[in-house]
């Protein structure tokens, strides 16, 4: 292994965690396709990376919250699943991929891609022309794809499903994007402007994806032309389903699992030692119900936990030019999802069955 992959690998943090999504290995996801794409693979593990970071606030309250880490995803048993949550872990791992190629590129860390000019000088719109520096997405969406795209070796529905999910995180990089703008003009006036396109923040694309899960379409294929493998009549069934699905859909094949219990061997933790919240400010309805859906309906109760949270405070400046502050104590109350004793659970059970007669 080379000092580059080594260290790649160090900063990723890799652990044995498996998550049972997509044959996705550390060795195939760094050093797939040429040998001149290395120069790339720092900034394709930084890029999935952020995706799992991302995955992880957007189900933050939820009883999934992804994988530690974009690297973990493997096979299990040879059996690869394809739910709602793995749809949106291939969308958001490629977006994360390409965004941060897109990104390295425009700020010339790459010697070769640099801005996309591609336009510059031609008329956008009524008061203003194309110019500046765009982000170079083209070079961001081709690089990823050779990454991400290539790992999927299979010909299944499964894997059909994967690139498609994957294109769709790629998608969104670009719909996402905003237009920015400069005026010119005689004293300021604004005359005409000159626009470039460039990358959203990453929690927008985030966000954009989530919705996207929320609104996953799950396909209803023919079981029986599905185990034929790789034949003719499975392809012809996987294009016939595939016929009715938009470019920018999240899809999956198969109902998601019960997330409340821990199942080491899909990699699944489970809700117990979860934090969830109660009480605080501007909490949406979401979140005020958290503990609910993470403990209670999972069978667990909410335990309160206070430590001590030090800070700084009382900050003053001094002339010239130091801040000096205090440190402050303070205990705080946070809430986590705890196995209950065996006698509340013995009468929740009593309870439970004295409800259904």
């Amino acid at each position: 292994m080379s000092s580059t992959t080594f260290l790649i690998l160090s900063i990723m943090g890799i652990c044995g965690v498996i998550f049972n999504a997509a044959a996705w290995s550390v060795n195939n996801f760094l050093m797939t396709g040429p040998k001149a794409y290395l120069t790339y693979s720092s900034s394709v593990a930084a890029g999935a990376q952020s995706g799992m970071e991302e995955c992880k606030f957007q189900f933050g309250w939820e009883r999934w919250n992804c994988p530690e880490s974009a690297l973990q995803l493997s096979t299990h048993n040879r059996l690869r699943s394809a739910t709602r949550e793995t749809s949106f872990v291939h969308a958001i791992s490629s977006a994360g991929v390409m965004y941060t190629l897109t990104r390295n590129c425009s700020m010339g860390d790459f010697e070769s891609c640099g801005c996309d000019d591609s336009r510059n000088g031609r008329v956008g719109g009524r008061g203003w022309v194309w110019g500046g520096c765009s982000d170079n997405v083209e070079f961001g969406e081709r690089i990823s794809k050779l990454f991400v795209d290539a790992l999927e070796t299979g010909h299944d529905t499964r894997a059909l499903i994967n690139l498609h999910n994957n294109e769709v995180g790629r998608l969104a990089v670009k719909a996402t994007m905003k237009r920015a703008c400069k005026c010119h003009g005689v004293s300021g006036s604004c005359s005409i402007q000159t626009c470039w396109l460039q990358l959203a923040e990453f929690r927008e694309i985030g966000n954009y994806l989530k919705m996207k899960y929320d609104q996953a379409h799950k396909l209803e294929m023919d079981k029986r032309r599905m185990r034929a493998g790789n034949s003719a009549d499975s392809r012809g069934a996987t294009a016939e389903t595939f016929h009715h699905v938009h470019a920018t859909e999240l899809v999956f094949l198969e109902d998601s699992p019960d997330y409340c219990t821990r199942n080491a061997s899909l990699g699944h933790h489970g809700t117990e030692g979860r934090e969830c919240l109660q009480t605080g400010k501007n909490l949406s309805q979401w979140e005020k119900r958290s503990c609910r859906r993470l403990c209670t309906e999972c069978g667990l109760k909410v335990e309160e936990r206070r430590t001590e949270v030090v800070s700084s405070c009382n900050c003053k400046f001094h002339w010239c030019c130091t801040v000096r502050c205090e440190q402050c104590r303070q205990l705080v109350a946070k809430h986590y999802c705890a196995r209950r004793d065996a006698a509340a659970t013995n009468h929740i059970k009593r309870k439970n069955k004295g409800h259904k007669r």
